[in-house]
């Protein structure tokens, strides 16, 4: 039984990193019917600014408390992410929004790699050893164990998934996003900036990429400038395993996504002798989202709609 809950912690710790880095994904295609492949490249961008500023600010203020730290760092990550994403959209997705799919989505990939490479270039290309600047006293529950930053990773999580829903469902810009999503030429009949309103959804999709990494390299332990693919590429699985579009299916489909790991690893590891273990858990990810897809094209809460005119 403690195994059992061991592996529910871990996939739902696993599950919440890749639900904020997910919601980036189907907010953007919600509204522009883009996807983009350079997120996971603005999380790792995230992951290594709060790293510098944590190197910064440890020499500056010795004696600060590590969670004042941690804190400061991942503002300065956000405000760092959201202007790189900021400036993508501008630059590289805006003059092709309204060319055929395959450019922006060429594109799209290119930013991934040419972010990859420029982050190689500033932070060099050897692994970093993030700092634990929280307690690292494992807390007890049922005979399986849960760390402080674990525990941060799921109330940041919850928290921001609270906030974003609100923003989206009770605000002023809620409100103008889903016009802007519906149908973009009537939002600007009716007063709204679709221009304005899709920057902003990208800043915000990149705010929570960035907090995203710095949860993941707080319980990882390390950054590289690599880091970002694999968890942006699971993060995008889970969105379309969730219903691509869908906050509440994106959400939804990251924590079974990280739960199918987390038993996959676990379990089914045992069951092989090892063979199929914690090493190659992105199987179990990948061939679950075969099946639904099979099944489901549309995903677990997606609704098959029209195109539009």
């Amino acid at each position: 039984m403690d195994i059992f809950i061991q592996q529910i912690i871990n996939g739902l710790v696993l599950g919440s990193m890749y639900a904020l880095i997910a919601l980036g994904y189907t907010m953007v295609y919600g509204i522009i019917n883009l996807i983009n492949f350079a997120h996971g490249e603005v999380m790792m961008v995230g992951a290594l600014t709060s790293w510098t500023c944590i190197g910064f600010m440890r020499e500056a203020m010795p004696g600060a408390p590590g969670v004042l730290i941690l804190l400061l760092s991942a503002v300065i990550a956000c405000v760092v992410a959201g202007a790189l994403n900021f400036a993508i959209e501008k630059i590289a997705y805006r003059p092709l929004r309204n060319s055929p799919k395959l450019a922006p989505l060429i594109t799209a990939m290119g930013l991934s790699i040419l972010l990859q490479t420029l982050a190689m270039i500033i932070w060099k290309p050897n692994y970093k050893s993030y700092p634990t600047l929280l307690p690292s006293t494992p807390i007890d529950i049922a005979g399986a164990t849960i760390t402080p930053t674990q525990v941060m990773i799921l109330v940041v999580t919850a928290v921001s998934l609270a906030v974003l829903m609100w923003l989206v469902n009770y605000t002023k810009l809620g409100r103008a996003m889903r016009a802007t999503a519906e149908n973009p030429r009537v939002a600007s009949l009716m007063g709204v900036k679709p221009d304005l309103i899709i920057s902003a959804t990208f800043i915000i999709g990149a705010v929570l990429a960035a907090i995203a990494g710095v949860m993941y390299a707080s319980n990882y332990g390390t950054v590289q400038h690599a880091m970002g693919f694999l968890p942006g590429l699971k993060a995008f699985t889970a969105a379309v395993f969730g219903g691509i579009g869908n906050l509440a299916g994106a959400v939804v489909g990251a924590i079974l996504l990280g739960l199918i790991e987390s038993f996959g690893a676990g379990y089914i590891g045992d069951l092989t002798g090892g063979v199929l273990g914690s090493q190659y858990s992105d199987i179990f990810a990948f061939v679950v989202l075969i099946i639904v897809l099979t099944l489901r094209p549309s995903g677990l809460l997606g609704e098959r709609v029209a195109d539009r005119a």
